[in-house]
């Protein structure tokens, strides 16, 4: 699992440890002890999950204070066999 800062402002990637067996799949989304120490002032108290149908492209909505929010995007890729 590791977190790899990008050239934009805010903006980090995530790549999870991901666990396949013949069930599925387990992945850890939110861990805090993985957190980058830049991350300490975040304070995590919801966690959403969308599926898109292929060729849907999701928006984020921008928020202003009092309603800002940190969001977290998640993009799984399907393994060729």
């Amino acid at each position: 699992m590791g977190w790899t800062k990008t050239n934009f402002e805010g903006v980090w990637v995530f790549e999870p440890k991901i666990w396949h067996d013949q069930r599925g799949y387990f992945i850890e989304s939110y861990n805090q002890s993985t957190i980058p120490l830049e991350f300490n002032n975040i304070y995590f108290v919801q966690d959403n999950e969308a599926k898109s149908s292929r060729g849907v492209l999701r928006g984020l909505h921008y928020q202003l204070p009092p309603y800002t929010q940190t969001k977290l995007v998640q993009m799984y890729y399907r393994r060729s066999t």
